[in-house]
């Protein structure tokens, strides 16, 4: 197993290029909160740790705070593939209102699956308020396919697409699997919008819930990051809040051609027309992006 974890870490991590200026601000600086992707950990040095120290360095006096979900680095890294999704966004939510050194707010920044984990936390848990929910590489309208599961050749990747395959929306498969309760078959969308634990929950599928779409408009801003050259996540468009056109599974449509924004089932339509939603792209495969880029295009929003 600790084999397979560090193939998973090596192989998910976030490329990260130094030689920047770093860039000072006050000890008045908004907190942040990061949430880590699959197959990685609140603490990996090449990735969260990485990300953790760089934002020390570049905002000074910053508080960074990286999310571990379980008691270890392993229960970590473990919990992304098995534990219940709507249990993680609770306990997060606990420790975020727990901790006093949020009290006045905080920004937040999700890589792939973390990202649309934290958007669960701004639209169920605005107190302590969210201010900007930064989204790298994550997937907002679910996948349909897992190309390159982080650590390819491990016996946990392989596991996961033979679940989904045999049943994504089956009881045991939802409730134990986390990359299924994100998992958007458009060629089932009733199966979908009938099973779906989590995304289709948070996606207003079923229902809507008022209060779901109240707090998401809460945030200064929304932005999301879309991998040109992604390779992991199916379809890329998911990034922008796009998805497969229902009913096939080759054409694609973008947000604003989306019923969820015609009907403004999230409040993201009225978000836009008031300039806070942020679309920004990279040409890189899933989570690789340079410190460069990153201080250029995000780090603007961090302060």
């Amino acid at each position: 197993m600790t084999a397979a974890l560090l193939c998973f870490l090596l192989v998910g991590s976030v490329l990260l290029v130094a030689g920047s200026p770093v860039h000072k601000a006050n000890n008045g600086s908004v907190p942040l909160v990061l949430w880590h992707g699959m197959g990685d950990s609140c603490c990996n040095p090449l990735s969260m740790g990485a990300i953790k120290k760089m934002m020390e360095e570049e905002i000074s006096g910053i508080y960074v705070l990286s999310l571990k979900i379980g008691k270890s680095v392993i229960e970590d890294t473990e919990n992304g593939f098995f534990m219940d999704v709507n249990e993680q966004v609770s306990m997060v939510c606990s420790q975020l209102a727990q901790d006093p050194k949020l009290k006045g707010g905080y920004n937040a920044m999700g890589f792939s699956q973390g990202a649309q984990f934290l958007r669960a936390v701004a639209q169920r848990c605005p107190s302590p308020p969210m201010k900007t929910l930064i989204s790298i590489g994550g997937q907002h309208q679910g996948v349909y396919g897992l190309p390159r599961c982080p650590g390819e050749s491990s016996h946990i990747c392989d596991f996961i697409r033979r679940a989904l395959n045999n049943g994504a929306y089956s009881d045991i498969v939802q409730k134990h699997l986390v990359q299924a309760q994100y998992w958007h078959d458009p060629l089932n969308d009733d199966l979908y919008r009938k099973y779906s634990l989590f995304l289709a929950d948070i996606n207003q599928e079923r229902v809507v819930n008022e209060t779901y779409k109240k707090n998401l408009q809460l945030l200064d801003k929304f932005v999301m990051v879309k991998f040109l050259q992604d390779t992991v996540v199916d379809p890329v468009d998911s990034e922008w809040f796009g998805f497969l056109k229902t009913g096939q599974a080759k054409e694609t449509e973008t947000l604003q051609e989306s019923v969820l924004y015609k009907e403004d089932r999230l409040g993201l339509a009225a978000m836009d027309k008031a300039g806070k939603l942020v679309f920004l792209a990279t040409d890189g495969d899933h989570l690789q992006f340079t410190r460069q880029w990153f201080n250029a295009n995000l780090l603007p929003y961090l302060r």
